[in-house]
């Protein structure tokens, strides 16, 4: 028998978590705020102590690379924007979610969030599939939740490749800029060119992401983005 809807946008959302819990759990706090070119949007604290993404309201041209900390970022700010939504509470702002700071808060945080998640799946009928959706569209848009639902799925496998390449390019050997730790950043000023960068990295043309790398054997990482056992 074929499966259902629900049953096989699960299906693909578990099999996509798969995919970034793997990288998840091999991640170094090291692998966060490295920078692999020299135009790149990262995270920094600020005057208080709160870490605040690098963001422009336009799409610079060029995109600037996301190092792995911000991507986690943006990952935890759509997935939480999308909560709200789905849970009827009053979304929130951007500015409103902050990175944790660190790689155990940085887990801890996406693997709250698929858990929440993972609950209204549970709870989602066929039925359900068909109401409007009021993010990442508006209501009057006539998008149903199923295609909400697959969004998240789409956005997921994104952002979990991103986080994969960029990690395995860091093993591979010295590229990009020297790593840079959590205690390395300053707070962000308006004199710190990088505070006023332009461009949201998320919404980039698929037709300029970068190709995904393989690797040998001897430089001591995967041979793969993904290993499946």
């Amino acid at each position: 028998m074929s499966p259902s809807r629900t049953e096989l946008l699960r299906w693909q959302f578990d099999l996509t978590w798969s995919l970034l819990d793997y990288h998840l759990d091999r991640l170094e706090s090291t692998d966060l705020l490295w920078e692999p070119a020299e135009l790149c949007w990262t995270v920094r604290p600020d005057a208080t102590g709160v870490w605040v993404p690098d963001w422009s309201e336009s799409e610079p041209d060029p995109i600037p690379v996301p190092t792995i900390a911000w991507i986690t970022w943006h990952l935890g700010w759509w997935w939480s924007v999308t909560l709200d939504h789905v849970e009827g509470r009053a979304p929130r702002d951007r500015t409103d979610v902050g990175w944790p700071g660190d790689l155990d808060g940085t887990i801890t945080w996406l693997r709250g969030l698929r858990t929440s998640w993972v609950a209204v799946l549970d709870r989602l009928g066929d039925e359900d599939l068909d109401r409007p959706a009021t993010f990442p569209w508006q209501a009057e848009d006539g998008h149903p939740v199923a295609r909400m639902v697959a969004w998240v799925n789409a956005e997921l496998m994104k952002n979990s490749a991103e986080i994969g390449q960029l990690r395995l390019l860091r093993a591979a050997g010295p590229t990009g800029n020297q790593s840079t730790s959590v205690s390395d950043l300053s707070p962000v000023t308006a004199k710190d060119p990088r505070a006023e960068p332009g461009g949201e990295v998320g919404e980039q043309d698929p037709e300029q992401a970068g190709e995904l790398v393989t690797l040998n054997r001897g430089q001591g990482v995967e041979q793969a983005l993904f290993v499946f056992e």
